[in-house]
Parts: structure tokens; C-alpha cells; sequence
């Protein structure tokens, strides 16, 4: 099957890896790296579906070290690219931080849909940039009143999540 033009960004700490507060520097040179539980298999099956890709704030850790930390939890093969503050001088959640993605993938924000655990920096600031998102939950926070989000609490969920939220668009 062909992919489709649609990209899956994902946040990189607590979304796809572990952070560990407990170390410092670049994720890379940590005594352990960790994927999140699960992320495997929701990256195989968006895999053959949409391109994905990785969208962070990460400051310790520039484009290839990131992809160095996914090569030692062996992430790497599942992304095709990688999006950070130290490549873009940009942060989340500004909009211009995804707008900036948008037109180096050369796609509008229909095409695409950000995963992360931030609630404020996340998911807010792609959708203020008009992406569809999806919050990682994985501690449970209570969901603010009055702001509808599709959510995940397992990464085995994800999936699904992602065809119910392209598909209710379509209506």
C-alpha cells in the first residue's frame, strides 16, 4: 500500500522516549535510553499508512543525536524525519514552530496530526498552527472543561485514535 501524503508528528520526550530527570546533556550519552511502552506497536501500524516524523523541543540534542538515541532504542527505522529547536530557532508552542514544519514537508495542517504529552506546548500550539492532535495522557491528568481532545492513555490506542480523527473529519 502507498502512503499517503498525511504526516504523524510526535513529540520526542515522554511521548516517544522516556525522559529520565535524573540525567542530563544530550539524550544520546545517557547511561540508559528507554522507548515509552508500547510505541513500537503503534509505529508499525501508522508506519505503512502515513510518513512519520518527530517534532521536539529538546535543547541538549541536536537533529543527529536525536536520531543516535532512536538508533539505541531501535526507533530509527520507523521516522523520516526529524524536527528540532536546535534546526528550526524555534520552539513549541508557537505557531511558527509548525508552520515551519508544514512548509518544509510542503503540506497544509489538514495533512497532519501532532502527538505529545504536553497539553499546554503539544497539543495547543499545533492546534493554534491548525493541526489535528491527539494528547498523549499517560498519568491520567484530569481533561480541562470545555476543550474536547482526542487522548490516549496506551500507545496501543493510538492507531485507532488516528483513523477515528481523520475519518470524523471527512464528514
Amino acid at each position: 500500500m502507498e502512503k499517503t501524503k498525511r504526516w504523524i508528528l510526535f513529540d520526542w520526550g515522554d511521548t516517544v522516549m522516556r525522559v529520565f530527570p535524573e540525567y542530563s546533556g544530550a539524550m544520546v550519552d545517557w547511561p540508559e535510553v528507554q522507548p515509552i511502552p508500547h510505541i513500537e506497536i503503534a509505529l508499525a501500524a501508522l508506519l505503512p499508512l502515513y510518513h512519520l516524523g518527530l517534532a521536539t523541543n529538546a535543547v541538549n540534542s541536536d537533529e543527529g543525536q536525536i536520531w543516535a538515541a532512536l538508533e539505541r532504542a531501535n526507533l530509527e527505522s520507523f521516522f523520516e524525519r526529524v524536527f528540532c529547536f536546535r534546526s528550526l530557532g524555534l520552539r513549541k508552542p508557537a505557531p511558527e514552530f509548525f508552520k515551519a514544519i508544514l512548509k518544509e514537508l510542503g503540506v497544509k495542517p489538514d495533512e497532519v496530526i501532532m502527538v505529545g504529552d504536553e497539553l499546554e506546548v503539544d497539543i495547543r500550539g499545533a492546534r493554534l498552527a491548525g493541526l489535528s492532535t491527539i494528547w498523549f495522557n499517560e498519568t491520567q491528568d484530569p481533561i480541562i472543561q470545555g476543550d474536547p481532545q482526542p487522548v490516549v492513555q496506551d500507545m496501543r490506542q493510538l492507531a485507532q485514535r488516528v483513523s477515528e480523527l481523520w475519518e470524523r473529519e471527512k464528514v
